[in-house]
């Protein structure tokens, strides 16, 4: 198991215990990525991935921005949460 598979894994766990769900996808190519809903808004969803080739490994979102360090699954939980906040959380 890969380290960025490690990184996925601790990611989904904290974005589930913050009531989102998510779950690491695997493609057909072997990347895999966490794909997170927010069940209160479904239409609200991301797609993270993780670059741990390099040190430091960060998180980062599916338009291609780095968000977050990778040894910090808990920071980058709370900003998916937040920009997947519906209006009315």
């Amino acid at each position: 198991m890969d380290d960025s598979f490690q990184h996925l894994e601790r990611l989904a766990d904290e974005l589930d215990a913050r009531g989102l769900l998510a779950r690491v996808v695997h493609t057909q190519s072997g990347r895999a990525f966490v794909r997170v809903i927010n069940p209160n808004a479904t239409s609200l969803a991301e797609n993270v991935t993780c670059r741990a080739q390099a040190a430091p490994a960060y998180f980062w979102w599916s338009w291609g921005e780095r968000m977050h360090t990778a040894d910090d699954p808990a920071g980058a939980a709370t900003k998916v949460a937040r920009v997947l906040a519906a209006v009315s959380e």
